[in-house]
């Protein structure tokens, strides 16, 4: 039999061979240490000592990424178990992001626990349609109400994810997070409960609402029992990643850690606007008795020992993490460089003179990648690469699932699935051609109180149409995906008659049939695309431009688990790194050093920092349009320097450092409630008390 281990280093064989019986694990694996090969391997070394493939659940932070080390992990097995070509590798069906696996969970124990299994998933732009139409019918959006500067539907939702996924107590989320809403807490209090119970009218769940149903599912001992008996091993990926809802989740599935195997990188904790917290990580093993075993992976395959020598520097400075020190075998390389230039708009003549001259190199555009910390800082070198025809991506921008037409037929499939759910229905309604905005409410009236809706005579060719598909799809005869293909050729029409650039649309949905054949039913399909959609069309669709060749431009959000063979990080400067924003308490100044420190080590064998000495900064009320100076990043300390390269640049500004603002206090974890236990309340003050 073939050994899965024999290609891993030593660190790495340890963790993937790593004994279940010895108790919990913690891989601490440092950037490009190959944490998925590990991963992987330790997957497929647990098959080969007899685990249950059925019985493995892998959780991991997107949908792509559970694919990645399911495929990885089965080509492994099937070299270890000597399968023949044509035999298929052992699957490894529970493979997923938390919420892909709450909604499946979810919807197994769904008769046990009261709830419809053709319950709807809300995106995110769904549920804050609903917030918004809460709010309205709740006049909390009227001026006369007597509010003041009452919160918007999207800042309402951020509030409410953060108080759910933190289990903090809204209170404390509003005193620490938006403290502008403090005066409003009991009508907040007043919307959060409507729209929860309008989310129970429509069978709907939010993505918040998966988690916080699995956590309350996972308090009743016998579905508790039944749930955890399903695995015999968790795997957690990412787990620098997770927040308090998804860190309880984990102690649910697994008590006392046995069979719980956790890798992360404290390092690239940069998520805390999630509701994301470093401490899950760095508390990790203390949480069991005996504590869980830590191991590092800390040989980089990646960069070159400059750019690892340079990224360690930084990461020094934090004030609490786990002792790593990468290093490789890679042959010695220049040190990054640090260059200091006038503006941004000599920052961005610069960049892209760089960016070609490597071109003419040989190295292509699409090795190259410009990061930042926001997305406006790009714009200035935007404008210059428009100017010099470079072609470029950006990503951190729109969503593929925002995008009308993709929303307008995924409408179309969730309410054939869930006939109560009141967004798909208005959204669908609005397709058809002669429906008014009073037809389109006598429709939602009749939907949910089952009478018969008569259309006008303008739109009944069309609304028969609709019930024609819905009925259709409904029923199941056509099977999936070929159910995709009826409701394209039923939206084709539409989308030709409300879109100017509809043959560009065209081509992205006709991508989705090929999704669509990755999944096995129409439920799977619609709640999996919902939860975890790509980053951009061009994820699937193709790049948006006809060139063979772009640059990269990305967040640095965007960009980690990423990585290009050069990097240019943009603005290194205190007020954009850290962002001025960024800077009121420590655990604030600790996740900006960590964001320098995931954009540095995405490159290969150059790193460029820019550093523009000045801003142009416009409508100030005092000084009205000025330059201001900006300091070099505090971050970049004598340390820092020792390991880049100065030579090309200018002497920085002598300007004081910049102040930070008081430390915020991080909310206090509470309690569960305890009580009687009921689903659809516990959803419905989940907010309230931390869960």
């Amino acid at each position: 039999m073939l050994d899965v281990l024999a290609e891993l280093n030593p660190q790495q064989r340890e963790a993937a061979a790593f004994p279940p019986a010895e108790g919990p694990l913690l891989v601490v694996a440092g950037a490009g240490t190959g944490k998925t090969t590990t991963l992987a391997s330790r997957l497929a070394w647990l098959v080969q000592q007899g685990a249950d493939p059925q019985r493995l659940l892998l959780i991991t932070f997107s949908r792509r990424a559970a694919a990645e080390m399911g495929h990885r992990a089965g080509r492994l097995l099937h070299r270890a178990l000597g399968l023949p070509a044509s035999t298929a590798p052992p699957r490894l069906p529970w493979c997923g992001t938390f919420h892909s696996v709450a909604a499946r969970l979810l919807r197994d124990e769904a008769a046990a626990i009261g709830l419809a299994p053709g319950f709807t998933v809300l995106d995110r732009s769904d549920a804050q349609d609903l917030m918004a139409l809460v709010r309205s019918r709740l006049g909390l959006a009227d001026a006369k109400s007597g509010h003041t500067r009452f919160p918007m539907a999207p800042t309402c939702q951020s509030i409410l994810s953060r108080a759910v996924n933190t289990r903090a107590p809204l209170a404390d989320v509003l005193a620490s997070s938006y403290p502008w809403c403090g005066a409003v807490q009991a009508p907040l209090e007043t919307l959060f409960d409507g729209f929860a119970d309008a989310k129970r009218q429509q069978q709907s769940f939010d993505f918040d609402d998966l988690l916080l149903a699995w956590w309350h599912v996972m308090q009743q001992p016998a579905i508790a029992d039944r749930i955890s008996a399903r695995f015999d091993h968790v795997l957690v990926d990412e787990v620098q990643d997770i927040n308090r809802l998804q860190s309880d989740l984990l102690l649910a599935l697994r008590p006392g850690g046995h069979g719980l195997t956790a890798v992360g990188d404290d390092a690239q904790s940069i998520y805390a606007f999630r509701g994301a917290d470093v401490r899950h990580i760095l508390d990790f093993p203390a949480r069991f008795t005996p504590p869980a075993r830590v191991l590092a992976l800390e040989r980089n395959y990646r960069s070159t020992q400059a750019i690892l020598d340079a990224s360690d520097a930084v990461i020094a400075q934090a004030h609490e993490r786990f002792d790593k020190r990468l290093w490789t075998h890679r042959p010695a390389a220049p040190k990054p460089r640090l260059l200091v230039v006038d503006d941004e708009a000599a920052q961005a003549r610069a960049v892209a003179d760089a960016v070609l001259v490597e071109r003419e190199t040989g190295l292509a555009l699409k090795r190259q990648a410009v990061l930042f910390r926001t997305g406006a800082h790009s714009l200035a070198l935007e404008l210059e690469l428009t100017r010099r025809n470079v072609p470029f991506v950006k990503y951190g921008g729109l969503q593929f699932l925002e995008s009308a037409h993709l929303k307008d037929l995924l409408a179309v499939l969730r309410w054939a699935d869930n006939p109560a759910a009141e967004l798909a229905a208005l959204r669908c309604a609005r397709l058809v051609p002669g429906l008014g905005p009073a037809s389109v409410r006598r429709c939602l009236d009749a939907a949910a109180s089952g009478a018969p809706f008569v259309p006008p005579a303008a739109a009944r060719e069309s609304w028969s149409a609709l019930q024609t598909l819905l009925r259709t799809l409904r029923e199941g005869t056509l099977g999936w995906p070929m159910e995709l293909a009826s409701a394209l050729a039923w939206y084709r029409p539409h989308l030709e008659r409300l879109h100017a650039d509809a043959t560009v649309r065209w081509a992205e949905l006709q991508q989705l049939q090929q999704l669509a054949a990755g999944h096995a039913s129409r439920h799977r399909f619609v709640t999996e695309l919902t939860l975890d959609p790509p980053a951009a069309s061009g994820d699937h669709a193709g790049k948006p431009h006809l060139d063979e060749d772009y640059l990269i431009l990305s967040t640095i959000h965007s960009a980690k688990g990423q990585e290009w063979n050069a990097v240019h990080v943009l603005n290194v400067v205190d007020g954009c790194m850290p962002a001025d924003v960024a800077a009121g308490s420590q655990p604030e100044l600790d996740e900006e050093r960590r964001l320098l420190y995931v954009a540095m080590t995405r490159a290969r064998d150059a790193l460029t920092l820019w550093v523009p000495q000045r801003f142009h900064v416009t409508q100030q009320r005092t000084f009205g349009d000025r330059h201001v100076y900006a300091p070099r990043s505090r971050f970049i300390t004598p340390d820092v320097l020792a390991c880049l390269d100065t030579s090309a640049a200018a002497t920085p500004p002598t300007e004081p450092p910049m102040t930070l603002s008081p430390a915020v206090p991080e909310p206090p974890h509470t309690a569960p409630p305890a009580g009687a236990w009921d689903l659809h309340a516990a959803l419905r003050r989940g907010w309230a008390a931390g869960g």
